[in-house]
């Protein structure tokens, strides 16, 4: 399968895609921006998304599975089976990871005894997270769970929890997970990686979670959700809800955890229509699918998964950007055009780009990953980057810049200067 540097661990990315093509496209473009020395990318896609990855860089070198079955466990057994590296790692359709986000994910399966890592979420404006870590229980119930500092651990979760993982952001040692039998396929769009969360906590494996890990997520426009996160269909999240409790639950509990868990539906399907997106129709109607998903899951077989035997080709290195040069741009807002020219310059040259644009505002700062390869954030000059800072800050800019800088450096790998 070709031979890793010194101290890499061989890693294979899957992506699978449901249909959106522009995201996808975003999500390989980061992808191919990766600083990890030895990592091979795996594609399960319909026929749409294998469109757009043949016309990416180097798509000779991308595993491409074609599938059109909208079963998001049977699709990722599909990527297992292919994935020839000793880690697995796993990122939606519709998420960018950091730069060093591979190097950091898989740091902690240097230690034999780490079944699977699982690492941070940041939401569309880039800052906010969408997802830490957290821990959920045989009934479903999730929560936070509160890690300190930036280091990888091993925390062991209260009783009756086990650790969460984010399957937009997660790893598995390709051996346990195979002999696991991968995902379940009756968990075809909800609960899947939860599911197996759980299957490890049984097995009494050790779960890491890696802070510096990060991915962005843009929550991508599906057939179950609109572009504004607004629901437009809960079907099968009702069946695999059904699905999960039948395997994970006690009996005697099942029915009332089930009922907490239509109560939580219900409040955020009121919350929406509040907003606006939904309508009372769309709420008794979407009610409706969720029941009758839920009925539909009691049906469904459990049965035990086979093991996932090694992989049918070999592995197949991805060029990605080990050792990339770094480059910031910085500037104010009437800089902006000649800004976005020098980084794509920059990026399609090889660097890592990050270009940091302040305007003399307030104004809250947002973070993306902008279709010509490089990350920028912009916002005020004294807005807030982080939720918890201050509502306005007294700084010159080359200060504020130098602050922005650090604080990005262990997720994005620049230094601490920076100009343009």
């Amino acid at each position: 399968m070709g031979r890793a540097p010194d101290d890499a661990i061989a890693t294979s990315i899957v992506i699978v895609s449901r249909g959106r093509p522009e995201s996808l496209r975003l999500c390989l473009a980061g992808v191919a921006q990766l600083d990890h020395p030895f990592f091979e990318v795996i594609v399960v896609a319909c026929p749409a998304g294998i469109k757009v990855t043949n016309d990416t860089p180097h798509a000779d070198r991308i595993k491409r599975i074609a599938f059109d079955v909208p079963n998001i466990s049977a699709a990722r057994n599909l990527g297992i089976a292919a994935a020839a590296g000793a880690v697995i790692a796993f990122i939606d359709d519709d998420a960018v990871p950091a730069p060093t986000w591979l190097c950091h994910l898989v740091a902690p399966f240097r230690d034999p005894a780490i079944a699977a890592a699982g690492g941070y979420v940041r939401g569309r404006n880039g800052i906010d997270h969408q997802w830490r870590a957290r821990i959920v229980s045989g009934r479903g119930d999730d929560q936070p769970f509160d890690i300190s500092g930036t280091a990888p651990v091993c925390p062991p979760p209260p009783d009756g929890f086990s650790i969460k993982l984010q399957g937009t952001n997660m790893a598995h040692r390709r051996s346990v997970l195979a002999a696991m039998g991968g995902f379940d396929p009756a968990f075809r769009f909800f609960l899947d990686e939860t599911d197996l969360d759980l299957r490890h906590a049984a097995r009494k494996s050790r779960v890491a979670v890696v802070p510096l890990a990060e991915v962005h997520h843009g929550y991508g426009e599906s057939p179950r959700r609109a572009a504004d996160r607004s629901p437009r269909d809960l079907t099968e999240i009702g069946a695999s809800m059904a699905c999960f409790l039948a395997r994970h639950c006690p009996a005697c509990a099942r029915d009332d955890a089930w009922l907490r868990f239509r109560s939580t539906q219900r409040q955020g399907l009121l919350r929406h229509m509040q907003r606006g997106p939904i309508g009372p129709d769309d709420v008794l109607r979407l009610l409706r699918g969720l029941d009758r998903g839920y009925a539909v899951g009691r049906g469904r077989p459990l049965a035990p998964l086979p093991a996932i035997p090694s992989a049918h080709s070999p592995f197949l290195p991805f060029p990605g950007r080990p050792g990339a040069p770094r480059a910031v741009l910085s500037g104010r807002l009437w800089s902006r055009r000649s800004m976005r020219r020098e980084a794509a310059k920059r990026a399609a040259q090889g660097d890592i780009v990050s270009v940091f644009r302040f305007s003399h505002t307030a104004l809250r700062h947002r973070v993306r990953f902008h279709p010509d390869g490089y990350w920028e954030q912009i916002g005020g000059l004294w807005g807030r980057s982080t939720r918890q800072g201050p509502a306005r800050l007294s700084l010159r800019f080359s200060t504020r810049l130098r602050l922005e800088i650090a604080r990005v450096a262990e997720i994005r790998g620049c230094g601490t200067e920076g100009g343009h």
